[in-house]
């Protein structure tokens, strides 16, 4: 059976916000009284971006590859997570054609963030930032995010063989 010349994946993420701990969503340090609960920098949107790669690759979840019972990963930034999925996804033969992220959070603003996330992404994927496009939304107060109680992300991204002449 062929390989198909292009996948798509998806990825979701949330954590709990909490005091004592900073706040980094796509490798960003945003001043705020809160941070996100987690065994690694816990940084939401590129946890989605990982899973989203690795589920284009049919490779499994983030959970199976940085595993939070591995006091490996114990701090670690989110952006080596990333650094080491677009890693397997070159070994495998792939490279991103397009993504498109969102960032569900009632506080704090994610838009002064934005072009900064976008380049901090491409560059952890060695792709052009005019690839990645990240969004971000409020729950308009409604569930845990409008309660101020956490943050969530999503990623679709579309990834290519760079080998195969099957793509459409």
């Amino acid at each position: 059976m062929a390989k198909p010349g292009i996948k798509i994946g998806t990825g979701y993420d949330v954590h709990k916000l909490v005091t004592g701990r900073k706040l980094i969503i796509g490798g960003v340090d945003i001043k705020f009284d809160r941070g996100l609960d987690g065994h690694s920098d816990a940084d939401v949107l590129i946890h989605a971006v990982c899973d989203a790669i690795l589920g284009a690759l049919g490779c499994g979840d983030i959970g199976e590859h940085f595993p939070d019972t591995d006091p490996e990963f114990k701090g670690i930034s989110s952006m080596i997570l990333l650094e080491k999925c677009g890693a397997l996804m070159r070994k495998n033969g792939y490279e991103v054609v397009n993504m498109d992220c969102i960032v569900m959070a009632q506080v704090p603003k994610i838009s002064p963030h934005k072009k900064k996330i976008q380049e901090n992404i491409a560059r952890g994927l060695n792709m052009d930032s005019s690839l990645v496009n990240i969004k971000a939304t409020t729950t308009e107060k409604l569930g845990f995010i409008g309660k101020e109680e956490g943050i969530a992300a999503q990623c679709s991204l579309l990834i290519k063989d760079v080998r195969s002449k099957n793509i459409i």
